[in-house]
């Protein structure tokens, strides 16, 4: 019997981190979802129903923050484990993000994409 693969939905504006993440995830054996703004992530997010999400902040249409919020409104969604994955490491962007109810926050520069693997694997645990 196959078990079916942890669906991970990783909404990135920048193709060249979304691709980068989506490969490591891959190679880990998730399935990978991908989005590249927040509008296309709540879209996924709501169809496809992952997992996890990990998400950037800064992105057009609708940013990181806007979208978190948008997940935990959802009854459907609000308990999923959300990652949220950026550039901005100042401490009220990250206070922002936990209070919007993001499960873990992390700077990109910070950490590599096997380390975020790693986190995203021990939300799900």
């Amino acid at each position: 019997m196959s078990k079916s693969k942890t669906k991970v939905l990783i909404v990135e504006d920048d193709p060249t981190l979304r691709d980068m993440y989506a490969t490591k995830f891959e190679s880990e054996g998730f399935e990978v979802l991908k989005a590249g703004n927040g509008e296309e992530g709540l879209e996924l997010a709501r169809t496809k129903k992952p997992e996890a999400i990990l998400l950037d902040v800064m992105m057009p249409k609708l940013d990181g923050f806007a979208t978190l919020k948008e997940i935990r409104a959802d009854k459907n969604l609000k308990k999923l484990p959300v990652v949220m994955l950026t550039n901005l490491g100042q401490e009220e962007d990250i206070k922002k993000g936990k209070e919007l109810g993001a499960d873990d926050y992390f700077i990109k520069a910070n950490q590599t994409p096997a380390e975020i693997v790693a986190k995203v694997r021990a939300l799900l645990k």
